[in-house]
């Protein structure tokens, strides 16, 4: 169980990169985008799917944690991926200005941690390492899906 732990947490790895924040909000594109493309999913399927996975993602990031030793070890990327497809819930439209904007959205309220996103992090294990990213994925996107109702994409 441990090592499909790790597989989640750092999907699939990828939080052993350089920049895992980064790459795991990507990674999370692009498993939305191909869901987008070849399987028609839309912004509601996208932020049910975020929805769905935030306990798996939790199970995880609390499992490889604990078994690091970390609080919140910077491999566990998981909580980027459930984050950006919350995002791409408050989506009008998915074109490449869209995609675009929830990922720069995305991270920038994942890095500044306004509040109430900060707060989150307060909570113990994994809900703590993925509450703060789900509350910046609704953040996010509340400000995408006002950009859309402006026609900003």
């Amino acid at each position: 169980m441990i090592t499909l732990a790790r597989v989640i947490a750092t999907w699939f790895y990828l939080g052993y990169s350089r920049a895992p924040g980064t790459a795991g909000s990507l990674g999370g594109l692009v498993v939305a985008w191909v869901l987008n493309r070849w399987a028609g999913w839309g912004p509601w399927g996208l932020g049910l799917l975020g929805v769905l996975f935030i306990a798996p993602a939790i199970w995880a990031a609390d499992t490889v944690a604990r078994e690091s030793g970390l609080k919140d070890p910077q491999i566990v990327v998981v909580d980027e991926v459930v984050g950006v497809w919350l995002t791409l819930a408050g989506a009008a439209r998915l074109n490449w200005k869209s995609w675009l904007l929830a990922f720069v959205l995305f991270r920038v309220f994942d890095i500044f941690k306004p509040p109430p996103v900060r707060q989150f992090e307060k909570l113990p294990g994994g809900t703590g390492i993925v509450a703060d990213d789900v509350a910046a994925g609704v953040c996010a996107a509340l400000v995408l899906y006002a950009a859309g109702w402006f026609n900003l994409y």
